[in-house]
């Protein structure tokens, strides 16, 4: 049976351990965290590599950023890693195969083959972090456009408030269904709402106020966190729609740090009274935090 090195690549933190062609973990998941500079970040993956190499199969990366269609290098820009990332080549890492794979994608085939949208053949899973990905199962398969970058959902324009997103644009769905849309959503309402003096947090100036301010006021029935999460939840809302009458899926699956924090039946009320599709299921991801690196996993496995 193969065993592929899986490595889980953000911003934050690095994540890895060996994982069979059946998505089972062989190892216990290792962390660190995500060097600065490119060249400290090579040489931690090369460390990695070297310490597994001889017992491994080949390894399989998930990333940020849109994956070229060979699947060695990340051709768009990645503001969240080190400078340089989108020009690193990752198959010269090893004397083995390395299998490169965006992220959200990645999590996608992972939910696909052992999680919450196993047998499936037409998901979408909707990850919602500190910005917003999209992985797309299409009768079986994953779409991944004609260079690799489909599923880039976050740069879907959903408004026209001008609300800079971390791309640069304007206005991307990202801009207000991710964890940082969800902090300018808090500074909007703060700004604007005199429901705002009544909170909790009002002794705060408006962008002070976090994510976990506002789940922490929902956990505590603060009016302003209520009403800010509410036009959170919309925004979301109107994307999902979006999506669902563009690809007609099966079900939409919502994973991410956020995803946990919504009703998946009022999201799936919400989008069913409203497409003009027939019904989808939404659910939460199954496969978990490390979906990433399965589905990274199963995806080298196929293709080596």
């Amino acid at each position: 049976m193969k065993q592929i090195l899986a490595i889980d690549a953000g911003g934050t933190k690095i994540t890895c351990a060996v994982i069979n062609e059946n998505g089972e973990f062989l190892t216990e998941i290792e962390k660190f965290q995500t060097p600065k500079k490119i060249d400290e970040l090579i040489k931690l993956f090369k460390d990695i590599i070297t310490k597994y190499e001889k017992t491994i199969d080949m390894t399989a990366f998930a990333t940020a950023g849109a994956v070229n269609t060979d699947n060695t290098k990340v051709d768009s820009s990645t503001p969240n890693m080190p400078d340089g990332y989108n020009k690193l080549d990752f198959s010269q890492l090893s004397a083995k195969p390395v299998f490169v794979e965006n992220d959200a994608n990645a999590a996608a085939w992972a939910e696909y083959k052992t999680g919450a949208a196993k047998g499936e053949n037409n998901t979408i899973i909707i990850t919602i972090g500190t910005g917003v990905g999209g992985g797309f199962i299409v009768d079986g398969k994953l779409l991944r456009g004609k260079s690799g970058r489909a599923g880039e959902v976050g740069s879907m324009k959903i408004n026209s408030k001008g609300r800079v997103c971390t791309c640069g644009r304007k206005d991307c769905w990202e801009s207000y269904a991710s964890g940082s849309g969800l902090k300018q959503t808090a500074e909007f309402v703060a700004a604007v709402d005199d429901i705002f003096k009544t909170s909790i947090f009002s002794s705060k100036n408006p962008d002070e106020i976090s994510t976990y301010d506002i789940i922490e006021g929902l956990n505590k029935n603060d009016a302003y966190s209520k009403k800010v999460f509410k036009i959170f939840k919309q925004d979301l809302i109107t994307g999902l729609i979006n999506i669902t009458n563009i690809f007609d899926p099966e079900s939409i699956i919502i994973s991410g740090g956020l995803g946990k924090f919504f009703d998946t039946k009022e999201l799936e009320q919400a989008v069913n009274s409203e497409i003009v599709v027939s019904p989808i299921k939404v659910k939460l991801a199954k496969a978990g935090n490390y979906s990433g690196m399965i589905g990274t996993a199963l995806l080298a496995c196929q293709k080596y």
